[in-house]
């Protein structure tokens, strides 16, 4: 076997392997996407404090999944406006038999007051139901954790068919720029 002496084929070599090395974690490291089956989760519900599995849910039907920022410090302008579109589109979620379970994440310290009081100003109709995410378990799980000063999750949407697998994502890396409910009613026709 000859030994290779060149330095700029040394350091090319290294260098693709570095980037092939980087661009597996990346992957590694991103959310589901489209395709993939989501990881099963159990949280707490808002207002019953009953512990909800993602298992369970899919067991009646496709599932809507919507996290949302939680408490950096502020209620989320943009949380609000979403929660408005998906309530203002509830019967046609409703219509495709699906389920809309959102997650509030945050600190353990004051979550479900802070998620309480976010809610409160909307009525949420059968089959739309609160789960908090205390520390981030489940965030960090489905790697959405937006680790920045006045951060908490990046707001994202998952159409989960009943058989688990993703049928439409959108992972919005800002504040705004969150999936529009016709685009989830749409991908629950498609399902």
């Amino acid at each position: 076997m000859k030994t290779v002496r060149n330095p700029f084929l040394i350091a090319m070599l290294c260098l693709i392997g570095a980037m092939a090395t980087s661009t597996f974690a990346a992957d590694a490291k991103s959310p589901p996407k489209k395709g993939e089956t989501v990881p099963d989760f159990e949280l707490n519900e808002l207002y019953s404090g009953e512990a909800v599995s993602l298992k369970d849910k899919l067991e009646e039907g496709p599932v809507v999944l919507v996290v949302l920022r939680g408490f950096p410090g502020k209620q989320c302008p943009a949380c609000t406006q979403q929660v408005g579109g998906l309530l203002q589109n509830a019967d046609a979620i409703s219509a495709a038999g699906a389920q809309v379970v959102m997650v509030y994440p945050g600190l353990g310290k004051d979550l479900e007051q802070r998620a309480r009081e976010f809610f409160e100003k909307h009525k949420l109709p059968k089959g739309f139901i609160v789960v908090t995410d205390p520390d981030y378990g489940f965030t960090n799980k489905y790697n959405l954790r937006w680790d920045a000063p006045n951060e908490t999750a990046y707001p994202s949407t998952f159409v989960v068919g009943k058989e688990g697998k993703v049928k439409h994502v959108h992972t919005s890396k800002t504040h705004g720029n969150r999936t529009n409910p016709k685009e989830i009613v749409k991908a629950l026709k498609e399902s």
